[in-house]
């Protein structure tokens, strides 16, 4: 991995990153609110935001699965298609982020905070006291009721795949054919963000990418973007 990509990584993790190629590609930088320990959630909004067509990427929720954040660094340097606003989040768990954590500063599993199917869960996979307890929980379901994305992609490791996650398999398919990995039904989680948009927002594509174990590869954070902006379209 470049030391340029591994800039981006760090920044990207601890909410600072500010975007390349702003000027050039229509990128601007907004905040959307702050986690538990105060740390800034920011979206990289590029392309048009009124447009009818969102696309939401998030590099990671769970803190210890920081390998997305080398895809979100190249997509804000990238021109967005015409006809398509991109919300690139670098980090939904800034905190995870700092600490090297799955959960959040209070040991939540944000992925297991949501309000589909939620269940009382303890240990590493701790939900939380009730589905939305925790500000970067509501900071996502909130954006995700604002924009309606038609296509939501969200990072994670390390099990090299693509999750049938329940929305369009056309879409979910091809994306896995883009950056040749193998496309995998997993189990759906109680709380999980994707399985809650694709059951809210019927119609729309929220699906999961288990990214490998080690860092990405400029080369492979490249053939990332490019398959976001493929099945953007």
């Amino acid at each position: 991995m470049s030391r340029l990509a591994i800039t981006a990584c760090t920044l990207a993790a601890a909410g600072m990153l500010t975007v390349a190629g702003s000027a050039s590609g229509g990128w601007h930088r907004q905040l959307l609110g702050h986690s538990v320990d105060g740390r800034p959630i920011v979206a990289f909004v590029g392309g048009d935001s009124s447009a009818k067509r969102q696309v939401l990427v998030v590099g990671y929720i769970h803190g210890n699965e920081p390998a997305g954040t080398a895809i979100t660094s190249v997509l804000t340097s990238l021109r967005v298609p015409a006809g398509i606003g991109l919300w690139v989040i670098p980090t939904l768990n800034p905190d995870g982020g700092a600490a090297g954590t799955r959960g959040n500063a209070r040991g939540v599993d944000l992925n297991r905070n949501f309000p589909w199917h939620w269940q009382h869960l303890t240990g590493v996979y701790y939900s939380g006291t009730k589905p939305l307890s925790e500000p970067e929980s509501r900071i996502a379901y909130r954006l995700i009721l604002r924009i309606r994305p038609a296509v939501a992609i969200w990072f994670h490791q390390h099990l090299d795949l693509v999750d049938e996650s329940g929305g369009s398999v056309a879409v979910e398919r091809r994306f896995a054919s883009l950056v040749h990995l193998r496309l995998i039904r997993l189990a759906h989680y109680p709380g999980s963000v994707v399985s809650w948009q694709n059951a809210k927002l019927r119609g729309t594509t929220a699906f999961v990418v288990e990214l490998p174990a080690v860092p990405l590869t400029t080369d492979a954070a490249r053939t990332y973007a490019s398959a976001v902006l493929k099945v953007a379209r």
